[in-house]
This record gives structure tokens, sequence and C-alpha cells, in this order.
């Protein structure tokens, strides 16, 4: 069987067992309870989607543009679309859990940034992102024991987090060492031929361009900074959500809920969309705050119809850039 069957299968034995703890879930908690709770946000939901675009999606264009060289750097408007962009892929695209990044870096080489330089920002912006989160997960570990007493979890939940952060760390030594010139030397001698020594080449200028934004420390620290900030505020939205569900809406509530859920969706980044796992995310942490569960249900279900909202115009607007692009080399192709 080959490689790619298998992932397939896989994928599809995921999505089908994402769907049916969804379902399971729901029928645990009351549909007729949990719908009824999702209606009473009303357009409150708008709100949310229009929260998660103004202040964590910019925030997060403002922390890969801060990682750009000064004369290479594209406009933060640009970069705002394409984070967007970016973010609809990974969200709503079930097999593309980073094809999101590979989408803006795409992106931003055609709209003139160097491929070299678009691929190394986007790279250096998901490692650091993986460090921010790690933070952002200790934070949200120490409030919830302040606000529960529950301590049972933190074990398991700091361990699987070093884990995650030691991965990480190899990944960064790699980088830093120059894993795509030597994983383009391979290529090259499988290929046994000397058309594949460009690769090779492209590869030593793609790990030179990484290690020279690591040395950019004052860019690594803003990324880094920004990054935290949006997921920080980014709880903000949860808080739209508690609100209009009237449950107890707090700003430490709902960054419980924000640090948590994340991070069991980040440690099930295997199943599509998180489809399931999100749900009983928020239904174990909410149960420990003492939100209802078919109030946290819903919450859930709010999240979800946040990224459809979001995600679809996205996906929409990345088709018309790529559509546009094709329509401009055939007519270019046809003037020649």
């Amino acid at each position: 069987m080959r490689g790619g069957k298998k992932i397939r299968i896989a994928f599809y034995l995921l999505a089908a067992g994402g769907a049916a703890l969804f379902t399971l879930l729901l029928i645990r908690q009351g549909a007729p309870h949990v719908i009824a709770a999702f209606a009473s946000a009303g357009w409150w939901i708008a709100a949310v989607a229009i929260y998660h675009l103004a202040v964590p999606v910019f925030l997060d264009a403002i922390a890969w543009w801060a990682l750009f060289p000064k004369s290479e750097r594209l406009s933060l408007w640009q970069l705002f679309l394409m984070r967007w962009i970016g973010e609809s892929v990974s969200t709503l695209v079930p097999s593309a859990a980073v094809g999101g990044d590979m989408v803006r870096a795409r992106l931003a080489a055609i709209n003139g940034a160097p491929l070299p330089i678009a691929a190394s920002t986007v790279l250096v912006d998901l490692t650091l992102g993986v460090f921010t989160q790690a933070a952002f997960t200790v934070l949200g570990v120490v409030l919830l024991v302040g606000a529960t007493g529950q301590k049972n979890f933190v074990r398991p939940t700091l361990v699987g987090t070093f884990i995650g952060v030691l991965g990480v760390l190899g990944f960064y030594f790699v980088q830093r060492l120059g894993m795509f010139r030597f994983l383009a030397k391979i290529i090259a001698r499988m290929a046994n031929s000397p058309e594949w020594q460009s690769l090779v080449q492209g590869g030593e200028t793609l790990d030179q361009t990484v290690r020279a934004l690591y040395a950019r420390r004052k860019a690594v620290f803003a990324c880094c900074a920004w990054t935290i900030l949006s997921l920080v505020l980014g709880s903000g939205e949860i808080w739209i959500a508690l609100y209009a569900l009237d449950l107890h809406a707090t700003f430490v509530n709902a960054l419980i809920l924000q640090s948590m859920v994340l991070t069991i969706r980040s440690a099930a980044f295997a199943v599509p969309g998180g489809l399931g796992v999100q749900e009983g995310g928020y239904l174990f942490v909410g149960n420990l705050l003492g939100i209802p569960g078919d109030a946290a249900f819903a919450l859930s279900l709010i999240a979800r119809v946040r990224e459809l909202a979001l995600g679809i115009p996205g996906l929409i607007c990345w088709q018309v850039i790529e559509a546009r692009r094709l329509w401009r080399g055939r007519l270019a192709a046809t003037v020649r």
C-alpha cells in the first residue's frame, strides 16, 4: 500500500472519529438545549467574527510583518489580507493543517517579496508561534488552578507542553544547522541529475535567510510580543460569547477557555478541523469553570460559525487572486 493511500485512509478515519465524537457530545448535552443556547446569542455572533478579524488576525499580521527586513517588507494591509486567507485555508480545508501557511508564503512571493524571504518569515513565524503558545498554555493553567483549585490536570498538561516545546526546539536547531540544503542534497542525489543541483543552491539560500532572520533579535522579540498579545486579546471574542449567552463573563474565564481549548485543539492537530476535540475541550474546561454543558457546547458552535463566516470569504478571495493571476499569465502568453 502506497504512503499516499495510507495517509488518506488515516485522514478519513480521523475525520469520521471527530464527527462521531461531535455527534455523541451533542446528543449527550441535548441538541435542543444546545441549539436554544446558541440561538440566544443572536447578532452577538457577528460581533465575535468582527472582533476576531480586527484584533487577533490583525495582531498576527503585525507579528509576521515585524520579521520582514525593511527593504523587503510588504505593506501591513497586504500581510493582513494574506494572514486572513492563510487562516481560512488552514481552518476550512481539512487536509491542509499547515496549508494556510504555505498559501500565505506563496501570496507574499506573488506580491513582490523574494521567495526565500517569504518562505523564511513564515517558517520563523510558525516556530516562534509555538513557543509563545506554550507560554500562553502555562498562563492558562496557572489561572485555571487559581480559579478552580483543581490540580489533577496540571501535570499532564505541562508534560505535554514541555514535550511539544522540546520538539520545536529540535526543529529550531535543525533550521539553524541548515536543514533545507541537506534535504535538497538528498533529493539531488536521488534524482542523479545535474539539473537538480539548483535545488541545493536554493536550499542553501533559504537556510542563510532563516539564520539571518533569527539573528535579528529585535524582530524576533517583536514577533513574539505581538503574538502573545494576539493570544491574550483574542480571548475577547470568548468574552463576547460568554456575555451573549448570559454566562459569568469575566476576562479571566475567557482567557482560561482560550488558552486551554487552543492547547487541546493543537494537541489533536491531526483531527481535521479539531472536530469533536474542540467541543470536548469547551465542555471539559467549561465544567471546571461552572459553565453548563449546553452553554459550553454553544460556545464551541459560535467559534465554528465564526470560522465559517470569515473562512468562506477568505477562500473565495484566495481563488479570485489565483484566477486573476492565471488569467493574466494566459493573456500575456497570447500577446506574445
